[in-house]
């Protein structure tokens, strides 16, 4: 095993320029993640997608046909991130009995890439720093 050469050690001076690299790599990203917390609170999620407009939702979150016994009328609005955060955590969504809130909060949860609030609810579940 060859000895390392002088020249290949860190020295302190490059370790310290790391550090302070570092340091403001640091500083930069905290605000921004921030503000993308914050924008991610802003975005809403539509049940249902403008393509379903008139349909119900199953208890169970499916899109179904309306007048569905047992089934809710679709909200006709958007939640706020904010609000749909609280209601898995267990709240209920605004201007919803639970029952209905329940129904709205499982169709959330069962919404695929390509659907109208995808994206709005992916960034829910991811964690933040």
């Amino acid at each position: 095993m060859d000895d390392p050469k002088f020249e290949d050690l860190p020295t302190r001076r490059r370790a310290l320029m790391l550090g302070a690299a570092s340091a403001a790599a640091i500083v930069s990203i905290r605000p921004a993640l921030a503000q993308t917390n914050a924008s991610v609170m802003q975005c809403a999620i539509p049940v249902t997608d403008p393509g379903r407009a008139g349909s119900y939702i199953a208890p169970d979150g499916r899109v179904v046909p309306s007048r569905t016994p047992g089934a809710f009328p679709a909200p006709g609005r958007s939640f706020k991130a904010q609000d749909v955060k609280r209601a898995l955590g267990g709240g209920t969504l605004p201007g919803t009995d639970p029952q209905a809130s329940r129904a709205y909060t499982n169709y959330i949860r069962r919404l695929q890439r390509g659907t109208s609030g995808f994206t709005c609810f992916a960034s829910l579940q991811m964690p933040r720093g």
